[in-house]
Order: structure tokens, then sequence, then C-alpha cells
């Protein structure tokens, strides 16, 4: 949903609201009627709009299936408190009602004594498909499938599979009816066909007969990377989840497999940014938590950045014989930690999107060596033109606010401009090299790429880039300036 779709929506609901209050006062047997045309989604709108001691009368007043559809649209920090103050007996049949996988991120939310409370209040069978479901982590492909799957055994005639179909459409909900998956007696995985397929086959046929034998598949352990990797790539509408043993357990929906990647991808802009992913949205974290994922990465950069002022310290004679190289301190080190956040901004999107692999590292080092060599002479050569422009304007002395430097360096400019020229073109390939390097580094420690955040790149290429920086001035300026 837009933004703009999703304002008009609480405007709408904003207005339903008190009309759908005073009809819970005089009428609630009217509310399902009065409100059967509108989508859940905007149901769920209209009880956020409401007061939250209303919410379980209002759920209470639309058919169990209606308000299990509800419950799935509703902001996750209001529908965990509202489950938390219903009782079992109250909360059961509307959780019930949920799709298996909405039901077990709904169980996820709420507290572990809440959680088993509902559980043992549902219908058994739900409950060992719910609890199946929990058993695998959030973020896989486990967590994220539904049960709701449509299969036929691939021996079937596509007459009786059709009458099959039928039956499933009209006595139970199912979120993948679009898809059919054919499975040989040991619930094995062993074709797909679309229900256009299905509904165009010969009569008489088979269903091994008229079904891809070529499934794109994935196992339940999957991060869910994987899943929305070849989601785009072979342009399907929900991926079959199998077992350890090729039986099918589910299928990924598109719908979830969106919402996985908007995941996916808020917690890399925000590892990115050099802290710590958010597990709930920014408006439902609280302040101390906040705080938590922030101040760990802050701390950690800002002891880096301490060392980049040990690193100046160490280089203190030389700065005091040859003032001028502190002009250019901020010039070196920024320059070395913007290409290293280029590079790493640039690998990590590669890892994530498959582009790249870990196997790839050395040509991505080889590549990136060539790119480092190539901009660091493009900004080196800027950088020596910038010292030999200033000496031209200024002739053999330059000014800079209340710093004045005399005609030492006047004499010596040109050794200056090699100093920055080379010293930029050492730090942008060292910077370049490094911001490739680290997410591969991470991912083969099994870490998050991510976590090689520009700002983490940046603080360690500033170190480095000032012990090349006065490395290259020792061995130029020696005998001169220093």
């Amino acid at each position: 949903m837009t933004p703009k779709q999703k304002s008009e929506g609480q405007s709408l609901a904003a207005l339903l609201a008190p009309d759908i209050l005073e009809l819970l006062e005089t009428s609630p047997e009217a509310v399902a009627a009065e409100t059967e045309e509108l989508h859940p989604a905007d149901l769920a709108d209209v009880a956020e709009a409401m007061p939250r001691e209303s919410l379980p009368a209002f759920l209470a007043a639309l058919p169990s299936e209606r308000a299990g559809a509800v419950l799935e649209y509703l902001d996750e920090e209001i529908r965990t408190e509202l489950l938390e103050q219903m009782t079992p007996e109250q909360a059961a049949p509307l959780v019930a009602q949920m799709t298996p996988d909405e039901r077990a991120d709904v169980l996820e939310e709420v507290d572990e004594e809440t959680a088993d409370d509902i559980l043992e209040a549902i219908p058994e069978p739900t409950r060992r498909e719910t609890e199946r479901l929990l058993e695998f982590e959030p973020e896989s492909a486990g967590g994220l499938m539904t049960t709701e799957v449509v299969s036929v055994l691939e021996t079937e005639t596509v007459e009786l599979a059709l009458a099959q179909v039928r039956a499933i459409a009209r006595g139970k909900r199912r979120e993948a009816m679009n898809t059919i998956y054919a499975v040989n007696a040991g619930g094995e995985l062993c074709g797909v066909l679309s229900l256009r397929e299905l509904l165009a086959a010969p009569e008489g046929a088979r269903i091994h007969d008229v079904a891809w034998g070529d499934v794109r598949h994935v196992v339940a352990t999957a991060d869910r990377e994987v899943v929305a990797r070849m989601t785009t790539e072979y342009d399907l509408v929900a991926v079959p989840v199998v077992d350890d043993k090729g039986r099918l357990l589910g299928a990924v929906t598109v719908d979830d497999v969106i919402d996985a990647i908007q995941e996916e991808q808020t917690e890399d802009v925000q590892k990115l940014g050099g802290m710590e992913a958010l597990d709930d949205p920014y408006m439902q974290t609280s302040f101390l938590a906040l705080l938590k994922k922030r101040a760990g990465w802050l701390s950690v950069l800002f002891v880096g950045a301490m060392l980049t002022e040990s690193a100046m310290s160490y280089f203190d004679n030389e700065l005091q014989r040859a003032a001028v190289l502190t002009l250019f301190v901020p010039l070196i080190i920024g320059s070395g930690g913007n290409s290293g956040s280029q590079a790493t901004s640039l690998i990590i999107r590669s890892l994530a999107l498959g582009e790249a692999k870990l196997s790839d590292w050395w040509r991505v080092a080889i590549r990136e060596l060539s790119s480092g060599l190539s901009l660091g002479s493009i900004l080196g050569a800027l950088g020596a033109m910038r010292v030999l422009l200033w000496q031209a304007l200024h002739g053999k002395g330059i000014h800079l606010g209340p710093l004045q430097i005399g005609n030492d360096y006047g004499e010596h400019y040109g050794l200056v401009a090699a100093t920055v020229g080379l010293t930029l073109v050492g730090v942008v390939t060292f910077g370049t090299l490094t911001g490739s390097m680290l997410p591969f580094l991470l991912r083969r420690l099994g870490f998050d790429p991510a976590s090689a955040s520009a700002p983490f790149v940046a603080t360690l290429v500033d170190v480095t880039g000032l012990v090349i920086y006065f490395t290259v001035a020792l061995f130029i300026l020696s005998g001169t300036l220093l």
C-alpha cells in the first residue's frame, strides 16, 4: 500500500469509526452487515482509529473468519497488546482463523505465556500445524511459508484433480490456489502446474503428463534472501518449500516475499548507517532500545576515531616542522573514507542480490584494485593540481586565516604536490580494496556483510590513510621540510 493509499484509508477509518462505535453500543449484531463490503485492511484501519478498550467488542461483533482476517492487518503493537489483554478463550477463535504463517507470526510477537495459553485453546489440528511452523526460524523459508497449498497425486487424472481442487476451493481457505503441486505417494514434490494449465489439460491425462517436472523450490531452512532471490529471478507467485527429504511442506507466497524484502532492506540500510538493525518499527521502538542499538556502534566508531588521534600524535614532530601537511589531512582521510564507503556499498548489495558469490572474492579484488588505482590517480592529479594552483595564486606564501606558512613551502611546493598526489593514489586504492573485501570476510565468518557499514569502513581507512600520508611525506620531504 502506498503512503497516499494508507493516508486515504486512515481518513476513511476516522470517518467510519464513530458510526461503528455507536452501532456497538446500540446494535452490535448489525456491525457485520454494515461492514461486509469493506476490505479487512480497511476494517483494520477502522479498528486502529477506535479506543483500545472497544476492540474486543468490535472483533466479537464480526464473524470469526472475518475477525481473523482483520487481525492479520492490524498494527503489530496494537495486535500484541490486544491479544495479551484478552483471555485465551477470546483470542483462540480469532487466531485460529488466521492463515498459518500469520498465526505463527502473531504467536511469536506475544509473550511466551500468552502464546502457550492461546495454543492450548485452539483446535488440535490447527495447534499441531502452528507448532510445526513455530519450530522454524522466523527469517527462514519455513518461518515464512504457509501450509495452505493445493497438492494432488501425480498419478491422478486431470478430472479427479479438478474435482479435488474444486472441493478445496469450496470448503477450505487456501492462500496459494493458483498453483497446483504434484506429489508422489510419499509426499515428495514432483511437479507444478498452474490452475489455468490444469483447466486446459486434455481429458484423461495424468497429472505427471501435464505438470512441469523442473520445480524451483527451497528447503525449509533456507534464508529469506534465497526465497526473495528465487521469486525475482523466476517470476514466481509462490515458492514451494520442502524438507530435507524433498517432501512438500508449504509455500512462500509473493506477499510474504515482498514483506521479507522490505524487512531485509530496512535492516541493511540501518546497518549501513552504522547501527544495529531495529527489531521493531522506529516509532514502536522504546527509547532505551533505540539507545542500545545505536550506542554500541557509535562507541566502536569513537574508539576508531581515537586511533586517528593516536596516528597524528605519533607524527607530531613532523607536523610541527611542516605544518603545511595538516592542511591536507581532511582531504586525504575524506577521500579514503569515501572510496571505501563506495566499494563496501557496491559489494554488500551485489552479495545480497546474488550477483557476487563468496568464491568471487579474488575477481572482485582484482577489479577493485584496478578501480582503486584509477580513481586514486584521478583524485591524486586533482590534489596535486590544487597545490600547484594554490602556489600560482599566492606566490611563495600561503595565508589561510590566522595560519601563515612561509617561504619553505614555496621552495618545495612541487614536493608537497607530489606527496599529496601519491598519497591519494595509495589511500584511495587501500580504501577501495578494504571496502570491497570486508563484506566477503564477514560473510566467510558467518556475519551479515551489511555490518561492514560505511562509517565503520571510513573510520578504518581514516587511520590507515594518515599512516600512508605521513609515510609518503617522510619519504618525499625528508631533508627538505622534514
